[in-house]
């Protein structure tokens, strides 16, 4: 570490404190060129989780986005915040086991109707009509048949 006084490289570590949440270490450093001492902080740098949009391009993921669209299509219905929370908790973690820490939106679009399917036949229809993008209303019938024939 560089002294920020006389800019020598070498220093010696007097004490290391860890943050009350462990984030962060704090090192009260003396710099064994002009005795003086100095305080540096080291905090664990995060790799972010990637989202790959239809377009290609590259996003951070962003667990509030994903449950904000849940919640859009869940309202006036009986699903409860904490199974939309356990919802984005699978989803995360499928994202976290992959070695590229990154996912299509197509993925997880697919991951969320799945879960919604099992949660709420309606909120599971609202999401797709959004997702999907259906070009008639032939499309939005044909899911609604498939819906009603699936024995879940």
């Amino acid at each position: 570490m560089k002294c920020p006084f006389c800019g020598h490289l070498g220093d010696k570590v007097v004490d290391s404190r860890e943050s009350r949440e462990g984030e962060v270490i704090r090192r009260r450093r003396e710099c064994l060129g002009c005795g003086r001492r100095f305080t540096s902080y080291e905090r664990i740098e995060e790799i972010p989780y990637m989202v790959v949009k239809k377009d290609g391009n590259r996003e951070r993921f962003e667990r509030q986005k994903l449950i904000a669209g849940m919640l859009k299509a869940c309202e006036k219905r009986p699903v409860t915040v904490a199974a939309l929370e356990a919802v984005a908790d699978r989803i995360e973690m499928a994202l976290q086991d992959r070695p590229e820490r990154e996912m299509s939106t197509r993925e997880i679009g697919e991951a969320v109707m799945d879960e919604l399917r099992r949660l709420d036949k309606v909120a599971y229809v609202r999401f797709a009509s959004v997702y999907r993008h259906f070009r008639d209303l032939g499309e939005f019938m044909t899911e609604l048949k498939d819906l009603l024939n699936t024995k879940e």
